[in-house]
């Protein structure tokens, strides 16, 4: 864990986003590295939260990380990244310089 770790968008709830089917990707200075379809997860989503359910408390606004497609690299300083979920939302961000 570090200072700007897990960037994310606002948080949209299922009753406006539905359960999307689209994919994953990701781009890092225009370049895709990851793309994955949500559908090609191991658990479902409801899989997860009850799995999850049996081991800790979980209260509305709690985020659930189950880790991302290949493509993982090393960013640098000054990077662009824009990821993002078909249908549902994206993000831009620059990699800032580290202290």
């Amino acid at each position: 864990m570090f200072d700007g770790a897990a960037p994310m968008t606002a948080i949209m709830p299922v009753t406006r986003a539905g359960h999307p089917d689209g994919d994953l990707w990701l781009n890092v200075n225009g370049e895709e590295r990851q793309r994955d379809s949500l559908d090609s997860q191991i658990w479902s989503v409801s899989e997860i939260i009850s799995r999850i359910s049996q081991s800790v408390a979980l209260r509305a606004g709690d985020l659930i990380m189950t880790g991302s497609p290949a493509g993982v690299d090393v960013l640098q300083p000054g990077d662009i990244v824009n990821a993002g979920i078909d249908g549902i939302g994206q993000l831009e961000m620059r990699v800032g310089q580290r202290p």
